[in-house]
């Protein structure tokens, strides 16, 4: 009971802390919905899911689960705490042997019909551009042809707390959420689907 208070508590500080250093402007092309959907953005910084995740409205956190690199939020009790206590954040496993299947968890929470922030490139980039997106958003798809995917544009995030830097700087950012693409079209390709993913993304700049 008290564990699941002191998490109350660090959820509503970290939203107020995020709310005021970012001046996040959460922008919606769509009216958002309890619908299962993958919230795909670009990834710039380590408060993006926190970004993302502000963004929505107060009933639909609960049913939004931000997706993390399990190495990096199980370093130390304080980061685990956060992440699984605080976000309820979906941890996966970005160094699995040929027997693990790393979308499991994702799956897992998707089947629950449960939603998820995810960051299809993968890593962290400069901000400047968006990479290519990795397979696992396109086997998603495949395995889940009914649920929306909404591509979220970040904007300033990555100057907002640099990658390498642990000084935060306050700026004003956005967040802006575009209308779900098409589903996986029948024999559509995973470089096709991916591509066109990405463009849905880049046409929110």
């Amino acid at each position: 009971m008290i564990k699941k208070l002191f998490a109350k508590c660090c959820r509503t500080i970290l939203l107020i802390v995020c709310k005021l250093v970012t001046g996040v402007q959460a922008r919606w092309y769509s009216p958002p919905c309890d619908a299962v959907t993958i919230y795909y953005a670009n990834h710039t910084s380590h408060l993006d899911g926190l970004v993302i995740w502000s963004s929505f409205p107060k009933k639909l956190r609960k049913l939004v689960h931000p997706v993390v690199a399990k190495d990096y939020w199980e370093k130390n009790s304080l980061k685990k705490f956060i992440a699984i206590e605080v976000f309820n954040s979906v941890l996966i496993n970005r160094h699995t042997n040929t027997h693990e299947n790393p979308l499991q968890p994702l799956i897992a929470t998707l089947e629950k019909q449960q939603s998820l922030i995810l960051f299809p490139e993968g890593t962290r980039g400069n901000g400047e551009q968006i990479v290519d997106f990795k397979s696992g958003l396109y086997h998603l798809a495949k395995q889940f042809p009914h649920i929306h995917f909404v591509p979220v544009y970040l904007n300033n995030l990555n100057r907002v707390l640099p990658k390498g830097s642990k000084l935060v700087v306050p700026i004003i950012c956005s967040a802006i959420f575009g209308s779900a693409i098409s589903p996986l079209h029948e024999n559509e390709s995973k470089a096709d689907f991916l591509l066109r993913a990405k463009q849905a993304l880049k046409d929110l700049i």
